[in-house]
Formats: C-alpha cells, sequence, structure tokens
C-alpha cells in the first residue's frame, strides 16, 4: 500500500527545480541541432543555386532533397556509434560530442565557397557537411530522450519527454523565423547573394550556448545506479541486436511504432512545405509563413498527447495519429491545394491532357535523387510536365510508333521532344505559372491573419500538425520504456533513426518522384498512407503497451 501510495503521489507532485532544469537543458540543446539541420531543407534553392551546376531548377531541387536526405540516410550509424558509446561511458558526455559535431558541421556549410569558386568541390563539401550533421543526430536524439526520461518520476514520463518531442517542430519553428526575418529585412538580391549563409553562421552562437547549458547538468541517476551495481552492458550493440529477445523488439519498434510515425511527422512539417512550393507554386515567403504559424500553434499539442498518454497509454494516441493521418491526407492536401493554387484544381478537372507512346519508349520516372539521365522524348516529355505541375494520362501506342499528345481531344506538336511547345499549350489552356494572380500571396502576419484564404490553408496545415504531435509527442517514452537501462541508449536510437532518417527522411525526393512518374500531383501521399497503415496494422498487433514498465529496471 505504502508503495501504491508513493507511486500515486509521485504522479501528483509539482516537477521539482532540478527536474525543470534537466528537461529545460536538454530541450534548448536538442532545439539547437534540430536548428542546425533543418536549414538545409528550408534553405534548399539558396543552396543549389551557390554549390549545384548547370541550370536545371528542377536538377538543383532534386540534389539539395538528395543532400538533405544524406544526412537522414546516414542517422542510424550514428546511432550505432553514439549509442554504443552512451551506454558504456554516460549520456551527458556522450550528447555533448554529437552537439558539437553538429554545430561545427552547420557553421562550416555558411563558410563553403560556391560552384564557380571551387567547382564539384562545393557540392561534394556540402553532402559532406550533411553526413557529418546526419551522425551527429543520431547519436543527439537518443541521448537526450534517455536522459530526460531517467530523470522522470514514475507515470510521468510521458509528459516530461514530450518536451524533448517539441524540440524538432520548435528548431524548424527557430530557422524559419530566422530565415523569414533576414528575408523581409534584406533585399532578394542580397539575401541570394549572401544573406542565406547568415543562419548556418550564427549556429557557432548557438553552439556556445548549449555547451556551456549543457555542462551544468550531471549523469542520469538510472545510468550511475546502473554503473555502481555493475550490471551495464560490455557490448550493447552485440546484447541489443544479436539476441533475439532485444532485436525483435527493435523491429516491432521500427514497423509498428516509428516507420509510421516518422511518415506523418516528415509529411506535416516538410513534404507539405515542398508541395506548397514545388507543386502549388507558392512564394518561399508566403510558404514558410504559413509553416510557421501553424506549427505556433499545433507545438502545445506535443505536451498535451505526451500528458495523455501517461492517462491512456502510448500505442492508443500513436496508431491513432497513423490511421487518422492515412484516411484524411487527400482530403487535406486536395483543400490545401484549391485554396493556394485554385487554377491549378480547376485546370486539373477541365484540361485533359493525354500523352501516346510505345510503352517500351516510356520508363519508370523514379529519380529519388536526381541522378539518372533521361533522354527518351517519352521521359523527358512526361518529366517536364510533371516539373511544371501539369496533370497528365499516359496511353500506349502501337510498337514503334512516336510520341503523340493531346489536350482536350486536339493534337498538340511534341516536335521538340522536350514538351516545352506543350507546357505552354497547357498553360495556354488553363494551367497556371509560377508567380500567376490566382496563387495565394501574403508575405506578412497580419496579411495572412486578415485574408481568409490565407487562414485556410493554415488551417489545413494545422490539422497537418495535429496528426504530427499525435505520433510524435508519446513516441519518445514508448521507445525509452521498450528497453532496459543497460541497452537503452543503444536499443532505442536505431529504430528510432531508421524509421526517421529512411522512412521519413526519404519522404519528399520518393513522393516527387512518384508523382513525375505517374503525372498526378497528390501521387506522391501514397507513399506515407502506405506505410502509416502499415504501422497501424502491425503496431496494434506487436507492440506492446510500456506506460506502466519500471525503466530502473535492468532485464
Amino acid at each position: 500500500m505504502s508503495m501504491a501510495a508513493a507511486s500515486a503521489g509521485e504522479k501528483h507532485r509539482p516537477m521539482t527545480a532540478e527536474e525543470r532544469k534537466v528537461i529545460l537543458a536538454s530541450s534548448a540543446g536538442t532545439v539547437f541541432e534540430w536548428y542546425d539541420f533543418y536549414l538545409a531543407g528550408s534553405l534548399a534553392a539558396n543552396i543549389a543555386a551557390n554549390f549545384v551546376p548547370g541550370t536545371n531548377e528542377t536538377a538543383r531541387f532534386i540534389f539539395v532533397l538528395f543532400g538533405f536526405a544524406a544526412g537522414f540516410a546516414v542517422r542510424p550509424f550514428g546511432a550505432l556509434v553514439f549509442g554504443r558509446l552512451g551506454d558504456l561511458i554516460g549520456r551527458k558526455y556522450t550528447f555533448l560530442v554529437t552537439m558539437t559535431i553538429m554545430g561545427l558541421a552547420t557553421f562550416v556549410v555558411g563558410l563553403l565557397p560556391s560552384y564557380e569558386t571551387i567547382g564539384y568541390l562545393a557540392p561534394v563539401a556540402f553532402i559532406t557537411c550533411r553526413l557529418a550533421q546526419g551522425l551527429a543526430l543520431g547519436g543527439e536524439y537518443g541521448g537526450a530522450a534517455t536522459y530526460v526520461a531517467e530523470h522522470s518520476p514514475a507515470g510521468r514520463r510521458g509528459f516530461y519527454t514530450s518536451w524533448i518531442q517539441t524540440t524538432a517542430t520548435v528548431g524548424l519553428f527557430l530557422s524559419l523565423i530566422v530565415i523569414l526575418t533576414l528575408r523581409l529585412w534584406m533585399t532578394p538580391e542580397a539575401f541570394a547573394a549572401w544573406g542565406w549563409r547568415v543562419p548556418f553562421l550564427i549556429s557557432i552562437l548557438l553552439l556556445a550556448v548549449s555547451i556551456w547549458i549543457r555542462l551544468q547538468l550531471a549523469e542520469s541517476p538510472a545510468f550511475q545506479k546502473m554503473k555502481a551495481e555493475g550490471t551495464n552492458s560490455k557490448a550493447p550493440l552485440t546484447e541489443a541486436f544479436g539476441r533475439w529477445d532485444n532485436a525483435k523488439i527493435a523491429v516491432f519498434a521500427l514497423l509498428g511504432g516509428t516507420a509510421g510515425q516518422a511518415v506523418v511527422w516528415y509529411t506535416g512539417q516538410f513534404y507539405a512545405l515542398f508541395f506548397l512550393t514545388q507543386t502549388l507554386k507558392l512564394d518561399g515567403t508566403t510558404a514558410n509563413l504559413l509553416i510557421a504559424l501553424s506549427l505556433l500553434a499545433g507545438t502545445p499539442f506535443f505536451v498535451f498527447f505526451g500528458w495523455l498518454s501517461d492517462k491512456i497509454g502510448r500505442k492508443p494516441i500513436l496508431l491513432a495519429g497513423c490511421l487518422i493521418a492515412a484516411l484524411s491526407y487527400f482530403p487535406l492536401f486536395g483543400g490545401l491545394a484549391k485554396v493556394v493554387n485554385p487554377a491549378l484544381i480547376n485546370a486539373t478537372e477541365n484540361v485533359k491532357l493525354v500523352i501516346t507512346s510505345d510503352p517500351a519508349e516510356c520508363n519508370l520516372l523514379f529519380d529519388p535523387v536526381g541522378v539518372r539521365v533521361f533522354t527518351k522524348p517519352c521521359d523527358v516529355i512526361r518529366r517536364n510536365l510533371a516539373n511544371n505541375s501539369i496533370h497528365y494520362d499516359l496511353q500506349p501506342g502501337p510498337a514503334g510508333s512516336p510520341v503523340k499528345a493531346s489536350i482536350n481531344g486536339a493534337d498538340v506538336s511534341v516536335a521538340d521532344n522536350n514538351g516545352t511547345a506543350l507546357v505552354a499549350a497547357a498553360q495556354a489552356a488553363g494551367y497556371p505559372k509560377a508567380g500567376d494572380a490566382s496563387i495565394l500571396k501574403q508575405p506578412t502576419v497580419s496579411g495572412v491573419l486578415s485574408d481568409s484564404r490565407s487562414l485556410a490553408a493554415a488551417g489545413y496545415l494545422f490539422i497537418l500538425i495535429i496528426f504530427v504531435t499525435m505520433v510524435y509527442g508519446p513516441i519518445a517514452a514508448l521507445l525509452v520504456e521498450l528497453f532496459p537501462t543497460r541497452i537503452r541508449y543503444t536499443g532505442m536510437s536505431l529504430p528510432y533513426h531508421i524509421g526517421n532518417g529512411w522512412f521519413g527522411g526519404f519522404l519528399p525526393p520518393t513522393a516527387f518522384a512518384i508523382v513525375a512518374s505517374t503525372g498526378n500531383i497528390f501521387a506522391g501521399l501514397w507513399y506515407p498512407i502506405v506505410v502509416a497503415l502499415m504501422t497501424f496494422v502491425i503496431g496494434l498487433v506487436f507492440l506492446p503497451e510500456t506506460k506502466d514498465r519500471d525503466i530502473y529496471a535492468n532485464d
């Protein structure tokens, strides 16, 4: 009875000053790391213009998407390296190292010479910095989440760790605010020439503040207890993934948890931004402003759903978020498109463009990393159409026949074999160009708040962020509780970073490749929908509920 009473008291007592310090220090450092990491996505166009040769804007954009995704690709390797160190030497010192690597790599991006100055060394150096950032982030999150959870009282881990969950969104929000401030303060020419480097350069100041804050922390009590008892693992990697009883937990955590969480998260925060700017042709300032406002309104819900997971469990909230998101994406993105670029949606419904070609001459336009070269007229024409957000239907023609095209039943010449004339004809028939007067444009906060279309767009984005908070708010507590103390840092980090680094990180380029291959601007949504539904099914069957587990248990 006394233990039950003590447990109940832990659940309802106020947060202590030391616990607030732990959460603040861990969260602040992690915010700065996410700020650093997200700059590459937020400034994709500027990076492309400075580091990538050639004038093909689409090739440039896909390269930067690849650079953005490359940082995610190496995150599982960072999880293995730093997760092992975290279980061997401690949580505190490991995430001090990861934070330093992240800050220095980001600072270097701001100093890198352009392609015009050093040639191909420029994109190579940029990708190298992105890989360093990915390795660092692979070790950072697991350390911060584990550290906070191991300082949390029983029955409140969801609430305490949910503050860490806000850091990714706050980091993105901070990066957008810095970029928006510079864009509004500087001329577009100055920002394109050198202003885009400023957000990278000021990261060195954030690094200094982060290190100072985290040096004030002590090691986590669970790790200290384990070290004192001599029960720490001598080989965390082998124990976590070389034994099936532990490895299967990681597999279920990945497929039944973090994979779906990742695609919902990146759809709401990153694919939505790319969809606005690349598909709907919304200007970057307005798009960033809409995303920033939706993030500002939605961020408190990370804490709400973390708190709620202490009451009803991690699993119901996570899986409900995956299911609702999967069922809602098509209507939500459809509504967003109608608000932002109504002429585009009207054209997709009323302008029927048909490509007829020998099937042998049409390849699958799947090029998520931008390295394939398409030379056949069917491929080049379709890719050009997709780049201009023009919907097309592909019909098979006789073997050996040339490519033909028609708009609303009238033949259109494709003699140029690159689709330029076809794009012009489609635009003459009703498809809008970038900068069209019908496209939403509100580059100020007051403009957004006083304009019904802008508010509607922000509302759709806010709903997408709510899905993000449902899946992401409880995930840290769930992952920490799945693994024993001696392999916790290693065990939780790998499924988290495979899910978020691979399933999530490659979502934007993969989704855009699907769009280019199908000619349908909404087809890319099938990727997050399928993954989210997979996670719902696997999680429902195999993922255990963890909210009442004793995380001091070391077996």
